[in-house]
């Protein structure tokens, strides 16, 4: 039988990288879904795999919730909820403004904590949360701090609704990936020797992850296979978090 066999379930930024792979996999795994994002993507990836999807800017409280009311109006219920939306905004603390802070914190942490409250209404015992962290809730970017932030406030969102949601039976776990070779990346070290140096440098398997590859980790956490398992992160990141760094010392 497959692992996801008739669990109804919504995954957000759908449209392509992780969450497209996510909602593939989850497929491929007899999962019912509502996929979601601001991408008008994902209605076509949607199509192409026989289920729906709602086109919704998930870093506002009532288009997530309008998200969470749309799988309610589909099955009256919800098993699993991925929450996989997430941007990033390149800048140095000096430069950084409030409304790219704000607008980077509404899309990785804010529709997470919404649309985790509205699911869990809807989900009963076995009800699963898997949220998409980073490793950089654990590690920095300088140039990358709403980011970094963000990430790091999923990876506590996770423990904490974790722990409110355990009595109810619904778990809340997320995976905090390196560097995956999502279209973006790809392209950056495809075009780009000297970043491709920097992104393998800093993975001891020497390789950059695949979306599938984390796609796996999503579908043994929203499965019956991790049912003892809840507020965890997992780090599917080529041994980085592990890594003792160097950096050049004054003076070299």
């Amino acid at each position: 039988m497959a692992r996801l066999e008739g669990k109804r379930a919504i995954i957000t930024g759908a449209a392509r990288g992780i969450g497209k792979a996510i909602a593939e996999r989850f497929a491929a795994e007899g999962a019912v879904l509502l996929l979601a994002d601001i991408d008008p993507a994902v209605e076509a990836l949607a199509r192409a795999l026989g289920h729906e999807a709602v086109v919704a800017d998930v870093s506002r409280k009532a288009e997530i919730e309008g998200v969470i009311a749309r799988a309610e109006a589909l099955w009256g219920a919800l098993d699993v909820l991925v929450n996989n939306a997430g941007i990033t905004h390149a800048a140095t603390l000096d430069e950084l403004t409030e409304d790219d802070f704000d607008r980077v914190f509404a899309t990785n942490l804010k529709s997470a904590l919404w649309g985790t409250q509205a699911a869990a209404r809807l989900m009963g015992e076995g009800g699963a949360v898997v949220n998409m962290s980073s490793v950089n809730a654990v590690l920095a970017i300088p140039n990358q701090i709403p980011y970094a932030v963000s990430k790091g406030a999923v990876k506590q969102l996770t423990n904490v609704a974790a722990l409110a949601l355990a009595l109810r039976g619904i778990r809340v776990n997320a995976i905090g990936p390196g560097s995956i070779a999502t279209e973006m990346l790809a392209g950056i070290m495809a075009e780009d020797p000297a970043a491709r140096g920097r992104i393998l440098a800093r993975t001891p398997l020497g390789r950059a992850g695949e979306p599938e590859e984390v796609a796996a980790i999503a579908v043994f956490l929203a499965s019956d296979e991790a049912s003892y398992l809840t507020g965890q992160t997992i780090y599917p990141d080529g041994g980085r978090l592990g890594l003792n760094y160097t950096v050049p010392v004054a003076g070299d």
